[in-house]
């Protein structure tokens, strides 16, 4: 008797502690949807950053080592003449620039990596435009 009456005591003593905490994030100021535990500016810097060091013919194991886990993935095979294999195309997208306070990250805020058969063919809207 006596040990479920310090339970209880000890269960309603936290839950008194307890009830008043209260994390507040400012808005715009954190990005829930950011892979990045520092945030989405963080990101943005470090991927803009990372981006200059891409260079064409590039493995996609070597830029997701250097840039990361994507923001936004895309993947599709291309067609070709019936019979023949298209060609297996990813666009990753990384965050670059903000657009929107609304804590989602949209691939108008991101610039597109593109890879085909497994090689970094190219980056940036025009890049996407062509395979798209």
């Amino acid at each position: 008797m006596k040990t479920k009456f310090i339970a209880m005591t000890v269960l309603t003593m936290a839950t008194i502690g307890l009830s008043g905490c209260v994390i507040n994030v400012g808005e715009g100021e954190y990005d829930k949807n950011s892979i990045h535990p520092k945030g989405w500016e963080y990101a943005q810097k470090q991927n803009r950053q990372h981006i200059e060091e891409l260079t064409l013919g590039m493995s996609k194991e070597r830029v997701l080592s250097l840039m990361g886990r994507p923001d936004i993935n895309e993947a599709f095979l291309t067609t070709k003449n019936e019979g023949e294999e298209g060609q297996e195309v990813q666009v990753l997208f990384y965050r670059t620039q903000h657009n929107s306070g609304d804590g989602k990250t949209t691939k108008d805020e991101c610039t597109p990596l593109v890879i085909k058969n497994g090689k970094l063919v190219g980056w940036g809207e025009k890049a996407y435009r062509y395979v798209h």
